[in-house]
């Protein structure tokens, strides 16, 4: 009888360590995302959580171990050529263009894949459609996410990296994010957050990221411990 060997996992994260600003933001972390999975990173402000996802999408080299995508180190160019086109990027800078429509800004990205048909289903789902026409700037904060959010959907890559995706969200735009995870999960997408803020998602794995070495203390600190004026 032969028995089968685990699958190897999408992502893996081997003993992996990373620095910034010469302070050490992750020690040897071991983490690995099987299809389907999710990974929520969890810190305060500053505690590294964008680091963490920079690493992942390849813009940053971890200072120690590996990240191995289907068992190949992405910091191999031909590696990472393929594996980019594997990855879907949220950050807080949202790269709407403001003179664009609210469905030329999907749209853009979505000919940009070689891809089309789905940039208008997205909108509509992310609750947008009646704005499709209207231009970005009219946007408010929270519809802006949503627009990313479209992007993602219409772009349809199969690892989501999303930094704070929840910010500026309102209730019904958190319950449609979360929606949107788990559709994504169910037809096997990786999903992996940076938040501080609650998500709801089934068992994810969790890192909890330290918080950053205090900085300096400065003699107007000192002044306001010590009570003088």
């Amino acid at each position: 009888m032969t028995l089968r060997k685990p699958p190897i996992p999408r992502l893996l994260l081997n003993n992996v360590s990373c620095m910034r600003n010469a302070q050490q933001i992750l020690r040897h972390v071991n983490v690995s995302v099987h299809d389907g999975g999710a990974l929520v990173l969890k810190g305060t402000n500053g505690s590294g959580k964008t680091t963490f996802l920079r690493m992942l999408a390849g813009f940053t080299r971890p200072s120690a171990g590996e990240i191995l995508w289907n068992g190949h180190n992405i910091t191999e160019s031909g590696v990472f050529h393929q594996y980019k086109l594997h990855l879907n990027w949220l950050s807080l800078k949202d790269a709407i263009k403001e003179k664009f429509t609210v469905l030329d800004n999907v749209q853009w990205f979505e000919i940009l894949e070689g891809k089309q048909g789905k940039s208008m289903a997205a909108i509509e789902l992310m609750g947008l459609g009646r704005l499709a026409k209207e231009k970005a700037r009219m946007l408010s904060m929270g519809q802006r996410k949503r627009l990313q959010l479209a992007r993602l959907l219409a772009i349809d890559r199969p690892i989501w990296l999303l930094d704070e995706p929840s910010v500026a969200l309102d209730d019904e735009g958190v319950k449609l994010l979360e929606y949107i995870i788990k559709e994504h999960r169910k037809k096997g997408g990786i999903v992996i957050v940076a938040t501080h803020l609650p998500i709801e998602m089934e068992d994810p794995m969790v890192v909890r990221l330290p918080p950053r070495f205090p900085r300096r203390m400065t003699l107007v600190d000192m002044l306001d411990r010590s009570g003088l004026d």
